[in-house]
């Protein structure tokens, strides 16, 4: 199927009409690019599933129009749940609910909570709510990559994932570039389990309460919440987070046997590392050099799209500037541990 154009009203009802009727579709939001199904339908659902070659107990994240449509699949709201969402929503911030019995069971893994939010792409909306119109009450979207893999911010970045046969619904780039803030709203003192682009400090604020500590509830086998396994957002290199010395160290080895374990390419063949650093570094034999944003939300916008550029051209180790201390470099810092968890 071409790609749809998230412009195009026509091409908008169609791709309602895919939820609608129980099929995969890819749309753009805020965050990442998300593998669509409606959420109210198991059999819609586990589709992501296979599609993704994703461990069935590893919920999804549902996507709704406000707040009014999220409560279809919350056996309670919790006050917490309240006041982010009066604040957070539409935008990055999921938060994890009790889920309704018998609603979104596919969806949330078999749990008995479920992740929720609303997003701030006018394209998603739109789309959630012409469906809506059609009787999907959310549409359960992860990001549109293979299980574990770098997560997607353009539509060409599904189709090279997915092949031309999915529907994908084209809306550029996306803004925010990682995956939305996951705040589990379950307890008494909320817990962040995903950091994003939203501060902390913001939700604190807004709750008038410190973020309590997630709590080890189950094996890490069966997360509560999608994109919090150790080894996730992984490319095909391997990535090390170092240092600048620690950067500066490693070059310095290239073009000899050094502790990575093998001779690195010369200058006449293609590169073999690619470096993504803050610290501006002499070019190399061998190393394709990527520059770091210094600042943190630009950084989010790009990170994933460098990853897979740096896949693309073929590079077998992805050296990476580990980003400053500071919890506005919190969720950055998230990504780029579990990509280089093998």
């Amino acid at each position: 199927m071409p790609l749809l154009s998230g412009q195009d009203p026509q091409a908008l009802a169609q791709a309602a009409q895919v939820l609608a009727d129980g099929g995969l579709l890819a749309f753009p939001t805020e965050t990442v690019y998300g593998l669509g199904a409606r959420a109210d339908d198991d059999a819609a659902a586990a589709q992501i599933f296979a599609a993704k070659g994703r461990p069935a107990d590893h919920p999804l994240i549902v996507h709704v129009t406000d707040a009014s449509a999220a409560q279809a699949f919350a056996a309670t709201w919790p006050p917490a749940a309240q006041v982010l969402a009066q604040h957070f929503w539409p935008g990055p911030m999921t938060l994890i609910v009790p889920r309704r019995s018998g609603v979104g069971t596919a969806s949330a893994g078999g749990q008995a909570t479920i992740g929720l939010r609303c997003p701030d792409h006018p394209i998603a909306l739109d789309l959630l709510t012409r469906a809506r119109a059609l009787g999907v009450l959310g549409v359960a979207g992860p990001s549109a990559n293979r299980f574990g893999r770098v997560s997607p911010t353009t539509a060409a970045h599904v189709v090279d994932e997915f092949g031309p046969d999915l529907a994908v619904l084209d809306g550029g780039a996306c803004r925010e570039g990682i995956e939305s803030t996951i705040v589990d709203c379950t307890r008494a003192h909320p817990a962040l389990l995903r950091p994003g682009t939203t501060p902390r400090a913001a939700i604190e604020t807004v709750l008038r309460q410190a973020l309590g500590v997630p709590l080890v509830e189950r094996d890490e086998a069966s997360p509560k919440a999608s994109g919090t396994l150790a080894s996730h957002y992984a490319p095909d290199a391997l990535v090390s987070l170092l240092s600048a010395a620690q950067l500066a160290q490693r070059l310095s080895t290239l073009g000899a046997d050094s502790s990575q374990g093998e001779r690195h390419a010369p200058a006449s063949s293609s590169a073999v590392v690619g470096v993504y650093s803050r610290t501006a570094l002499p070019a190399h034999p061998g190393v394709l050099h990527r520059t770091m944003p210094a600042n943190p939300a630009q950084l989010a916008h790009e990170l994933f799209a460098v990853l897979r550029q740096l896949d693309a051209h073929g590079v077998r180790q992805i050296w990476v500037e580990t980003p400053p201390e500071g919890p506005e470099w919190d969720g950055v810092r998230d990504r780029l541990l579990r990509a280089a968890t093998r």
